[in-house]
Formats: structure tokens, C-alpha cells, sequence
């Protein structure tokens, strides 16, 4: 299965936002007919010769692309510096508002916010910001403001309910909550449940009044005469985490990603390289134009999409949610020339009357991941399209920075995941960790600057995926065809994958447990022809009680994210187990699947 960093809710069409697909322990042995099935389906290869002797004799595959040197520097460093070039260019403009930002005007926000940061709320090198909010320009600022006073940056989704942000700031700790006036409720009870006072930062609607007991976000970046001498005593390094996104890994409940300012710059440099790069460089005369419509607070959007596009000097058009109308307006109005999207939205695009080619015009380039994408979703946008345009697939996880592989420039080929970015190495073991030749189907492994630290306060799990000498085991069914081109096969691993949004079914069992009625549960995901998968729950009662399926969904529908919403619930007298107490999800879905 096709998998990147990162993602969107369509509201009104798709209802959820797109996230990353992460990958899937898998046997080779056992190997699905489906699986293989996918494998031989996808027999094309890359042609050109730029492709040809990547494999090492140990069967290693290195990356086409050339080496690059890797900026000794920190996150904000890198943007800065870039800065210098293009002062004066606009930096991001909300789609709905026109509200705008130069280059200069994020630099001068972001340092006064992280002066704020340091004599306000006392943050000192390594603390915690935690930012949830939706995708406005402002989040630039308070991001990379949080960056420059020398904390770290978790990101929290949006939608989250009260009890998946309770876990989060349990995990991350954060000194300070920053956040919209439509999140502070849900901040408040996190923190109320936690028994914690966090000050919040509220970034509010300006036609309306701040949320009591919070600290206004504009007064503190649009303040005038700030000392940013006391930003003098920051002391950060490349090595240190500057990024805490959370992600389910193969498998779990969420954790702490720890992401670098090494390898998070690390993977900018890596989309800059000539032969991959998918936007124009910017000058004097040219500026690209790309959507921050896939959500800031995963990896995708807030690696690739925000940090990364804002260090190459392209304008980016933030919209907050997606409505069809805005859109596509979007799209036309602020001329879109880069588009990183996800399956919905290519299947919006080609599918939906209203998008015409006068919309796509500027559009030069559609790069997608997060799950497999038909060919003829593909054809409908080129059908559109009036004009010679990219259409890139790529591949990525919030463990590698994000992005690992990429489909070059001028690709015709729409089934594959492209080939390793620059400094990266790929892999395919079977389960005995032996490593496998072209087109032979295991478990893809990658290599390279942009792999992670580790997970935060968990080194059990990190030990689980990292290996000694710096593999990180995708858990995700793969190959690679003799041009080194990767193809997603399949995924084995428990993630419920709904409109691309994973989902780990031990959070849901752990919220269904809580339930004073239930004695024991399991979730799986079941194909649905709208959403892809959705959860349904086999449920065992304590003895002598009963409760109606609606009142277990109620309960469960309170405390996570809609897209995590169990759909269906089976009551069971017990769950089947093996002699050692492991559950046996195969015989409930042979069964009951």
C-alpha cells in the first residue's frame, strides 16, 4: 500500500483529514495472494539511465540522485538564512481572509513571539511548545517562534477530543498551549484532566473576544519594541529535537517522534537536489505558489509543505479546512503551481464538475501519497489539464523526516514510489532479516540523515525499529525493480486505515476498556467502499450486565476523533486467544470479517 507522510480531512466530502501511513510487520513466508498479487501487477520500471546501477553487491540500494552536504545548522538557521534572498516576497496568505505575511514580516514575528516565549512563560532550551491549531499563516509564526526561544514543537491535531490531548500532554509535557479560540475548550478539559495549569496562547478571530484565562497570541508577535537580546542565551544544536509530531509507528498507541534539526534539515536540502526538485527555484522574478491545505500538525504538512517550501522561498496558500468551493477557487485565484496532495483530493479533482481546466492552469506539478492512488484517478486530472504537468508519486513516514522516496520530474510512471532521495539507501528483508534482491517482495527498510532520533521516553520501541547500524524497519510490504523504484504492496500491520487516516486499534481497545461495563475487547478494520477501512469492535461484557451496540459506539465517539469512530460492534462471550494469552485477530476476521 502506497504511504507518505502526511495528509487532509475533505469536510463536507471526506470528512477526515489525511495521515500517514505507517507501515506493517510483515512475514515473507506468509506473504498474502493479495500482496502478491499487487506485486505482479506493477511490472512497470523506470527507463532512464540516470536509474541504472544503484544496487550494491549485498544488495543494497543507493540513491540516484547525488550526495549533498548537510547544512551544519539549526531548523530556523536554515530558513533564515534563506530569508536574506527574498525579503520582501509574500510568505503565506490565508486563502479565506487574504491576511499576509512577508518573509521578513515571519522573521521579525517569529523573534518577537520567542523573546515572549522566553520572559513570559520562562521556556529555556529543550522545553515543550505544543501548538494546536488549524492551518492559518499564523502558525508559521508560532512555530518557528517556539523554534527560535529553544523549545521543541509537539503538534497536536485539530479535532482532537479532550482525552486524546489529555495523552499527549502527559507524554510531551509542554509548558505552554497555543492554540484558536474553537480549541481552548478542549485545551481546558485536557488540562482539567490532567490536573495541570499550562498557559494557553490563543491566536484569536479578530472580530472576536479572547477566551478567558488566555494570553492573547497576536499582542505578543505584533508587539512593538521587543528586546530580543534574552534570545542571545538560546543554545541550541543540529542534534537536538526540534520537532515531537506523534504517530502510531507500526503498530500501538501513539508516540513522540523525535525529529532533529539535523535531520529535519537534512531532508530539506535532500528535496532541493536538482534532479528531484518539484518546484522552480525561486528569484527575483519567479515565485511558485503551493496549498497548505494537508493538516500543519502531521509531518507532511508541517515538514514538507510548510517548513521546507518557506526555506525555498515559495508562497504558500494556507487553507484552514476544505470546503469544495474554496478550493477550487483556490486553485484558480491565488494561481496554484505545486499541489501536495493525497488520494481524496486527486479523486476530487478529477471527479468533481466544478473543476474545470481553468482551474489547473498555473498547476505544474501534483505530487500524492498516502495510500494506493488507480491510474485512473490519475488520467482524470491529465484529462483536465490543458497543459504538460507532473503527477509524482512519493513515499514517506513521520519517522524519516518525512520524505524517502519520490518519483523524478517528467515520470510517466504513476505506480511507483520512486526511487531513494539523496543520502538515503533502501532495502528489502524477509522475516529471517535476509536481504532481498530486485522484485522480490519483504519489508522495506530505510537509511539515511533524515531517520529519527528515536521516540521520545520509549527506547523499547525505537530498539523495535531502528536497528544497531541505522535501518529503520518501515514495516511496510514492499519491492524494489532493478532501477531501485519502490513499490508498496501491501500492509499488513493492524493500523486501521480510514480515508488514509491510521488509526491503531490498541487506543480504541484501551478506550473501549474504560467502558465500566466491558470486560475485554479487539478492533479490526473492515473494507468500506467510502472510506477505505473503518473499526469495528468485538466486545466482551462483565457478567450479569447488558448494553446496546449504540450505547459502547456513544461511548467511544466522546473521546476520540471522529475519524477514529467505531462503526460497528460485535458482542462476543470471549475472545480467542492463543495458550499464551495473545489474541487471535485472524480467526475474528476469518470469522466475523
Amino acid at each position: 500500500m502506497f504511504c507518505c507522510v502526511f495528509w487532509i480531512l475533505l469536510v463536507s466530502v471526506f470528512k477526515e483529514r489525511i495521515g500517514i501511513m505507517t507501515g506493517v510487520t510483515m512475514a515473507a513466508r506468509n506473504l498474502s495472494r493479495t500482496a502478491h498479487r499487487l506485486l505482479t501487477s506493477r511490472s512497470i520500471s523506470l527507463s532512464s539511465r540516470k536509474y541504472s546501477s544503484v544496487w550494491t553487491a549485498d544488495n543494497v540500494v543507493k540513491s540516484p540522485h547525488r550526495d549533498i552536504e548537510i547544512p551544519n545548522r539549526l531548523v530556523t538557521e536554515h530558513i533564515w538564512e534563506a530569508v536574506e534572498r527574498w525579503p520582501d516576497k509574500t510568505a503565506l496568505v490565508c486563502a479565506t481572509t487574504n491576511r499576509s505575511y512577508t518573509f521578513h514580516d515571519l522573521y521579525k514575528y517569529s523573534r518577537n513571539f520567542a523573546a515572549k516565549l522566553r520572559t513570559q512563560i520562562k521556556i529555556r532550551d529543550g522545553d515543550t511548545v505544543c501548538l494546536m491549531m488549524s492551518n492559518y499563516p499564523e502558525y508559521a509564526i508560532a512555530l518557528l517562534g517556539a523554534l527560535e526561544a529553544g523549545a521543541e514543537v509537539t503538534t497536536a491535531n485539530p479535532i482532537y477530543t479532550p482525552y486524546e490531548v489529555e495523552r499527549q500532554i502527559k507524554q510531551a509535557e509542554p509548558k505552554v498551549l497555543v492554540g484558536v479560540p474553537e480549541t481552548v475548550p478542549v485545551l481546558k478539559e485536557a488540562l482539567r484532566l490532567t490536573k495541570k495549569d499550562i498557559p494557553i496562547i490563543v491566536l484569536r478571530n479578530p472580530d472576536g473576544a479572547l477566551p478567558d484565562n488566555t494570553i492573547s497570541f497576536q499582542e505578543w508577535f505584533l508587539a512593538e519594541n521587543v528586546d530580543h537580546s534574552v534570545l542571545k542565551d538560546v543554545s541550541r544544536t543540529p542534534e537536538d529535537v526540534a520537532l515531537l509530531p506523534y504517530s502510531s509507528g507500526t503498530t500501538g498507541l501513539p508516540k513522540g517522534v523525535e525529529l532533529t534539526n539535523r535531520n529535519l534539515v537534512a531532508n530539506f536540502v535532500q528535496q532541493d537536489v536538482d534532479t528531484m526538485r518539484v518546484h522552480q527555484e525561486t528569484t527575483k522574478t519567479h515565485q511558485d505558489v503551493t496549498l497548505g491545505l494537508l493538516p500543519f500538525y502531521h509531518s507532511y504538512g508541517l515538514s514538507v509543505i510548510l517548513l521546507h517550501k518557506l526555506s525555498a522561498g515559495l508562497k504558500n496558500v494556507t487553507l484552514s479546512k476544505f470546503q469544495p468551493n474554496t478550493f477550487i477557487d483556490t486553485m484558480k485565484n491565488h494561481k496554484i503551481n505545486l499541489l501536495c496532495a493525497a488520494p481524496p483530493l486527486v479523486l476530487f479533482l478529477g471527479s468533481h464538475p466544478g473543476v474545470t481546466a481553468d482551474h489547473l492552469t498555473s498547476l505544474k506539478t501534483i505530487t500524492c501519497g498516502a495510500a494506493p492512488l488507480p491510474r485512473t484517478d490519475v488520467t482524470r486530472i491529465l484529462d483536465k489539464v490543458k497543459h504538460e504537468m507532473d503527477f509524482l508519486q512519493l513515499y514517506g513516514l513521520t519517522e524519516v523526516g518525512p520524505l524517502a522516496t519520490c518519483m523524478p520530474p517528467g515520470s510517466k510512471d504513476y505506480s511507483k514510489a520512486g526511487c531513494g532521495i539523496s543520502n538515503t539507501e533502501l532495502r528489502i528483508v524477509d522475516q529471517d532479516q535476509r536481504v532481498l534482491g530486485p522484485n522480490q517482495l519483504g519489508e522495506l527498510h530505510i537509511r539515511g540523515p533524515q531517520v529519527m532520533k528515536g521516540y521520545r521516553n520509549n527506547p523499547e520501541a525505537t530498539k523495535a525499529v531502528i536497528t544497531e547500524d541505522g535501518w529503520f524497519k518501515t514495516g511496510d510490504l514492499g519491492s524494489l525493480d532493478e532501477n531501485g523504484a519502490v513499490t508498496i504492496s501491501d500492509r499488513l500491520k493492524e493500523l486501521i486505515k480510514v480515508k488514509g487516516y491510521q488509526v491503531p486499534p490498541a487506543e480504541l481497545e484501551n478506550v473501549l476498556k474504560e467502558h465500566p461495563d466491558v470486560l475485554d475487547a479487539a478492533v479490526l478494520g473492515i473494507p468500506d467502499s467510502r472510506l477505505g477501512e473503518v473499526p469495528k469492535a468485538f466486545v466482551v461484557l462483565k457478567d450479569g450486565v447488558k448494553v446496546e451496540a449504540n450505547e459502547v459506539t456513544s461511548f467511544v465517539s466522546e473521546r476520540v476523533a471522529e475519524y477514529k469512530r467505531i462503526r460497528d460492534v460485535v458482542f462476543l462471550d470471549a475472545l480467542p486467544k492463543n495458550p499464551s494469552g495473545k489474541l487471535l485477530k485472524r480467526v475474528l476476521r476469518e470469522q466475523y470479517c
